[in-house]
């Protein structure tokens, strides 16, 4: 390969790694003024069949800016089945392949959209490309050195390398991340060597699927639709997730080890469900267009960053955790750091950020994680073979037919039992608000139309307070009625999340809410009196 070192113009943001969390902080940091530059070893977006879906408050995140019809649109037109008109919560879900249910829960925060991962990468790349986003495809970081306000990137692709000057680098370069591992930032946690997990997409013969999506193996038994817990020792999953491509997977516990550059085979994955499942299940490699998933996956890292950012360097994603897919919180919990750290890092590179603003980018979302990790292994355990571990399902399972249990663990799942520290203690205050309708000048209209641009916003519903705040490009003030809150008025960050809230008449705290989140500049157009 030649050299070239030409040193570029320095940009406002360079991005390593053009995943959906890579790509979703580029389109947020694009709505906030900033064009950030994205980079990635792969050619093009990859097709690599990882997550199967969207599950959580990511669903509503999403038709806030706009995205969701699209989205749902896209899904439909390959297949899927249609989606409704805007996000409404799963009636039910499961936890550790137990059923939850949820259609009694008050306020279910639990929302899916069953997007293949590589149909959602495409996506938002069109959509950075859209918002005017350079993405370099075939473009490797290799190193980088930080000096004074600058950090300084050596990147590599087919003609070269060159140098590319930025003001920040945010790492989204996976769980094996070069940039965190070269910061030297700790990655605490645990390595579970004993299992192997195997999964691809198959061909099942019709006579053996049930009607409730799940299967009948003669000599094996019956198994629903997702994980299924094999007593004896493993886990086997059927689900056909993507139209006309069922899923298998399998769990095996004290497997024989494998070395890692074997390649993996249909026939490994085959022989792995007879011996979890002690009989034969007749299928066959899929024969449909591709991608077609097939993988093996060796030991479980459940791991988290000791700390999100070390001088201009950030960590987003799997760069700052690593757990089990069980669930499918990682979508949810990625894309959601992206949308909190995309508009406050805007904020701090136009120069109009408070103090510490950037800061509660780990403040807020590594909680959260915390939270993943501790539902990822707490259902990881209740999949264990042994008759004790059965007993505790049994028990569990019991406790889940209880509303407010359930409730309890869809938040856990949703992402919403984690309070965001505001610094205003109304009950609704760091939370998401609420997916309102609201009767404005111009008609019913819903929240979320208002939160394309991410934009924060003030939302007047009685309080009479939107006349003591100036306007500006930087904030959009509503005045509107709704039956969906007592509140009055709500002061909504770009995230979603509320920053400030009353239910009389009065803007006490609006302007100390305001300087906390959006700076002096932005509180001083609060008039008083």
């Amino acid at each position: 390969m030649s050299e070239n070192r030409l040193q570029e113009t320095e940009h406002d943001v360079l991005i390593a790694g053009a995943g959906p969390n890579g790509l979703m902080l580029a389109c947020e940091l694009a709505l906030g003024g900033i064009r950030p530059v994205v980079v990635d070893p792969l050619p093009g977006p990859s097709d690599e069949p990882k997550a199967n879906g969207l599950v959580g408050q990511v669903v509503r995140l999403l038709d806030m800016r706009g995205l969701y019809p699209g989205f749902a649109a896209e899904l439909e037109r390959l297949g899927f089945p249609a989606e409704p008109a805007h996000p409404e919560p799963a009636p039910r879900y499961i936890f550790a392949g137990m059923a939850l249910e949820l259609a009694e829960v008050p306020e279910n925060p639990l929302y899916g959209l069953p997007v293949p991962q590589p149909v959602l990468v495409r996506l938002l790349a069109d959509r950075a490309r859209e918002l005017g986003v350079e993405v370099r495809w075939g473009h490797r970081l290799d190193d980088f050195t930080e000096s004074g306000e600058t950090v300084v990137a050596t990147v590599t692709h087919s003609g070269g390398s060159y140098r590319a000057a930025t003001r920040i680098l945010v790492a989204a370069d996976g769980g094996r991340s070069a940039v965190r591992k070269k910061l030297g930032i700790g990655f605490s946690g645990v390595t579970t060597g004993d299992r192997i997990s195997r999964l691809g997409h198959a061909e099942i013969p019709a006579e053996l699927r049930t009607p409730d999506g799940g299967l009948e193996i003669p000599g094996a038994g019956s198994f629903h639709f997702g994980h299924n817990r094999i007593e004896s020792g493993g886990m086997f999953v059927f689900a056909e997730l993507i139209p006309g491509k069922p899923l298998v997977s399998v769990l095996e516990y004290d497997a024989a080890p494998v070395a890692p550059d074997t390649p993996m085979t249909f026939g490994e994955l085959r022989d792995s469900v007879r011996r979890v499942l002690g009989a034969e299940l007749p299928m066959q490699p899929p024969a449909g267009p591709g991608p077609h998933a097939l993988r093996r996956i060796v030991d479980q890292n459940t791991r988290l960053a000791d700390r999100y950012r070390k001088g201009r360097v950030l960590l987003l994603g799997d760069a700052a955790h690593v757990h089990s897919a069980i669930g499918g919180p990682g979508l949810n919990l990625g894309l959601q750091d992206a949308i909190n750290l995309g508009w406050k890092l805007a904020a701090y590179l136009r120069g109009t950020a408070p103090a510490g603003l950037l800061d509660t980018y780990e403040s807020e979302r590594r909680p959260v994680a915390e939270r993943v990790i501790l539902h990822s292994l707490s259902q990881t355990a209740l999949l264990a073979p042994g008759p004790e571990v059965t007993a505790l399902r049994e028990l569990f399972a019991e406790l889940l037919g209880i509303p407010e249990v359930a409730g309890h663990i869809g938040h856990l799942l949703a992402g919403s039992d984690v309070r965001y520290d505001v610094g205003d203690d109304h009950p609704l205050s760091g939370r998401l608000v609420p997916d309102l309708a609201l009767e404005t000048a111009d008609g019913t209209r819903r929240l979320a139309d208002f939160m394309h641009g991410a934009r924060p916003l003030l939302l007047d519903l009685g309080a009479g307070i939107a006349g003591t705040v100036g306007s500006g490009d930087d904030l959009s003030i509503v005045t509107a009625t709704t039956s969906g809150t007592e509140a009055t008025a709500l002061l909504v960050r770009p995230d979603g999340y509320i920053a400030w809230a009353t239910d009389g008449s009065t803007d006490t705290g609006l302007r100390a809410a305001l300087d906390r989140w959006f700076g002096p500049a932005r509180s001083a157009c609060v008039r008083v009196g």
